[in-house]
Formats: C-alpha cells, structure tokens, sequence
C-alpha cells in the first residue's frame, strides 16, 4: 500500500546521481582516457543505457552480470541497471569461466555484459549460455553495446528512476576464500547510508579531483569514492589500473586531491623513481585500505607526502565497505589503529558468547548498521550465521582500548595455534618488516609435527638485496617472544594478491602446505 507522497521520497543512486547533474551540470563528472563526461552527460547517458535495457525485454528484479574492467562504460552500466530497476551484480574481471559460471547461476542473472576482451571466457561459460541478454559494454559485435546506447544523442525521452520490489542495488560477491562466494545483498537505502557515513568520515568535498585506479567490480573503489564522489559532484578520473607510472603522472597532471590504494599499491609508488620525480603536492588526502598498512610504510608515506592526510579505512563489503576510519588528527597516537566506528556504524568487540571483551583484550567485532546486507543471496543458513544474536560477525580480531579506537589482531583464519598458544600473524608480519631488506612479507600457519601450527613466513626481498632465512629468523628474535619467531622462511618474487591488491594467503598456504616439510627450529 503506498502513501500519499512515497514517489516523492523515493531515494535511489541514480537519483544521487541526478541530484548531482542538476547541480552541477557544466561540471566535469569523469575522464577515462580521452573521453570526458559532464554531469548532465552523465546522467543522460544513464537514463539511454536504462530505457535499452527495458527495451531488451528486462524487468525490475532481473539481474545484470557485469564482467569488465575499469570503464566508463563500466560504471553508466551501473546506473543504467540501477535506474531500470535492475540489479547490478559485479564479476572479478580475472575470474575463470566456471567462476564466472558459479555466480551467472547462483545469482540468476538475467544478463551479461562484458569486454570484448573476456568474451572468449563468456563463450567458456557453459551457465552463460542461457542468459536472456549478452552484451559489451564497448566496441561489440552485437546488438547491445553499453557505450554505444550512452553516446547516441537522438530521442531522449523524460528522464527514469524505477527501483525493484525490495530497493536491491546490487549483490556483491564475497572472495570465497574458505567456501563458494556468497552474494551480499545491498540496497539502495544501504549505500545511501554509507555514501553519508564516507562523505562524513573521510572528508569528502565537492571541489575534490579523485583519481580511481582499483577494481570498480571491488566494493571499496565504487563505494567509498566513485559513488560518494558522483553523489558530492566531485571529478573523477578513471584509469583500468594502478600501473605506478601512470598514476604518479595523473596526479601531477590533474592536479588530484584524493588517492586511495592498497598497501601493495603504495608500497609500488613509493619505490618508483618517479615518486620524487613529479610533482604531487596537489594530493590533500591520502587514503589506504583493503588489507593491513605495515607501520614503516605507513611512516614513510607520511613523511615523504608531508602536505598530505592520511586516512586509514576498514571494513567488508557486507556493511558498504566501510565500518571505521582513522583520521589524519589520530594517526600519531595510535598508528596502527584502524580507528573509530564511522558515522552510520555501531561496533561492539565480543567474546564467543557475545560479550563485550574488556579494553585490551582480543575478540571478534561486529557491527549494527543501517549500511548492512539485507541478506545472502539464497543462503539463508548463511545469513543466519552471519547476523548470530542480532549482530553482523565480521570474522575479524581486533582490540578495543579505553578510547574506543580499534587494532585490527587477525582474520579469525589466520590466527596461528602453534604449540598450543595462539600468535598473530600480523604482529609478526610488522616485526619483520622493520628489515631492511624486506619489501612484503605476509606470514601463515603450515602443518606440522611438531608444533601443529607453525609460524611461516613468506618474503619478497627488495630489488638489489639480499637476506638469508637465518638473519630474518634472528632479527625477528630481536622484538618477539621465542613461540612468535617464525619456523620458517620462504622467498618469492612477489606475493600473489586478486585484482583488488589484497593478499591471497589461501595461496601461500596451498603451495607450501605440501609436502609437509618437519620443522627442525625450536
């Protein structure tokens, strides 16, 4: 039953997006490549892509795969579908076909668009097959070709903002890396929220020049900063990714004001000759995330961006991404914190029994919040689990102090039992990161024997260094306790991280795991 003025509060993120174009419509919306879009562009251009997925034949409800990288083209499909009442469902760019496959089925999608690129991938697809729609979002041989709707100005028609029963957005897939990906829920209320807590808690402005680099189909790079900044008016520029050289040219060039990145993504900055070479003190805010920040980098980037604020987010795709921020002001007491609850977040630490632990002591965080799924997409035991005692378990250890300020300990996975105590591997991690030969580490639990558990470190050393297992094993001696030291090390190029620059441990532990290899340290 609807009420007299429903249509009115009617809230969508397209209509952000149109609120932004009538604001701001000479205003420069987005660049990507040689492209650039105004706001009322923009939105004209989402509103053409939303009536061609009507025409198609596709209804509120449907769901719309998307599987591409960075585009504009990417991110109209996004507002098209949205507008058209459709849900958006993202796909890792880098996924194989029967991934891709898993979650063309799970979610029921109606449709697909993809690049050109990955169409082989699609044609691998065996579930592909019996989608409704297939489509490009540029340069296609088909009918449907995204850009192509977006940049055809004859016949615009009353602009459009329909919504689905259940004001669904999009369903973002979780990484899977303990079982098959689970599809959040999201809704058009959720990112509102959490568009409001990032404006609020990270200092976003209207007069911002954001340069987006990460995986758009990634929930941190599309909501915490392309939409924020989209619902602000704020200019964007959009690259595929984050190749050191060209974003350290963009920001010179574009005189850029905001960054985000992983702790991967700078640490490449900060070790390419052209960090000193160019001229970056436009940057007002530096913004890092997605996996842990080592203190030394931490400490380097700040001191070698003096003009910068460093912001550090935390969160999970579950609740928008973002749950806490610590801000700038904070980061010489607690470096290692990743702060507060941000404005729409409540955040509790608890034991199993969902006690609140005491400051100091370690347990799980969970969070209530208007920004949270609405559920798992088909997995109800799942979503039931998720929400035990009417809280959002986000599977994180952290510490809480007397302040309220957050320390991040582990991923419940990654906490290390070995010889019947428990170690975290990121306090070992930052111990052996303070050499100075070591460029990333990222530390796991292997089989063993002997301690059940052991301590194992993984290292890619610095370009033009060297360092053997024995002085790591011995610096590490230096700042942990005997049982935190790591049984062993091993050396690679580099550590295996997804698109999005997070760390992928599954890995490591599945290389190394086998044959078990009898630790002779003690």
């Amino acid at each position: 039953m609807t009420s007299p003025g429903d249509a009115a509060r009617r809230d969508s993120v397209g209509a952000g997006l149109r609120r932004s174009a009538l604001r701001r419509a000479s205003a420069v919306a987005l660049r990507f490549g040689d492209r650039t879009w105004t706001y009322a562009a923009f939105d004209r251009a989402a509103d053409r892509i939303a009536r061609a997925f009507v025409a198609a034949g596709l209804r509120p409800g449907d769901r719309v795969a998307a599987y591409g990288r960075n585009s504009d083209a990417y991110l109209l499909t996004w507002f098209g579908a949205t507008r058209a009442g459709l849900i958006h469902v993202p796909v890792n760019y880098a996924l194989r076909p029967d991934e891709l496959g898993y979650i063309v089925r799970q979610s029921g999608a109606s449709a697909l668009i993809a690049d050109v690129a990955l169409m082989p991938s699609v044609n691998a697809c065996t579930d592909a097959a019996r989608l409704a729609l297939r489509g490009t979002f540029a340069a296609g041989e088909g009918a449907f070709d995204v850009l192509a709707f977006a940049q055809e100005t004859a016949g615009d028609d009353a602009p459009i903002d329909l919504a689905n029963g259940e004001g669904i957005a999009q369903i973002l897939y979780t990484s899977g890396t303990t079982a098959d990906p689970k599809g959040a829920v999201m809704t058009h209320a959720a990112f509102a929220a959490h568009y409001a807590s990032c404006i609020a808690s990270a200092d976003m402005f209207a007069h911002d020049r954001s340069l987006d680099a990460l995986p758009l189909y990634h929930s941190a790079q599309m909501h915490v900063f392309m939409n924020p900044h989209l619902q602000l008016g704020a200019e964007s520029v959009l690259i595929e990714a984050p190749e050191p050289a060209l974003v350290l040219r963009l920001i010179e060039e574009h005189r850029i004001t905001s960054f985000f990145a992983p702790p991967t993504v700078w640490i490449a900055l900060l070790r390419h000759d052209d960090f000193d070479r160019r001229d970056l003190r436009s940057l007002e805010r530096t913004y890092y995330g997605a996996s842990i920040m080592p203190v030394p980098v931490l400490e380097e980037l700040r001191r070698r961006l003096p003009g910068a604020h460093a912001y550090n987010l935390y969160g999970q795709s579950e609740i928008g991404p973002l749950a806490t921020v610590l801000r700038p002001e904070e980061h010489d007491a607690r470096p290692a914190s990743c702060g507060r609850p941000v404005l729409n977040v409540e955040t509790r630490v608890v034991d199993e029994a969902m006690n609140d632990v005491a400051p100091g002591g370690a347990g799980e965080i969970v969070h209530r919040s208007p920004q949270l799924l609405l559920r798992y997409w088909d997995k109800p035991e799942e979503t039931a689990e998720a929400f035990r005692g009417d809280w959002f378990h986000s599977g994180d250890v952290a510490i809480r102090d007397d302040d309220g300020y957050l320390f991040v300990v582990d991923r419940t996975k990654d906490i290390i039992n070995t010889g019947g105590v428990t170690v975290s591997s990121r306090e070992v991690e930052e111990a052996l990161f303070t050499h100075p030969s070591v460029y990333e580490v990222a530390v796991i639990a292997l089989p063993d024997p002997r301690w059940v558990e052991a301590v194992t470190a993984v290292v890619a050393v610095r370009p033009g260094a060297a360092v053997s297992e024995d002085e790591l094993i011995a610096h590490a001696r230096g700042t942990l306790a005997p049982f935190k030291v790591p049984k062993r090390v091993h050396f690679v190029d580099a550590l295996p991280r997804n698109t999005a620059g997070k760390l992928l441990k599954r890995d490591l532990r599945a290389k190394y795991a086998s044959p078990l290899i009898p630790s002779s340290r003690g």
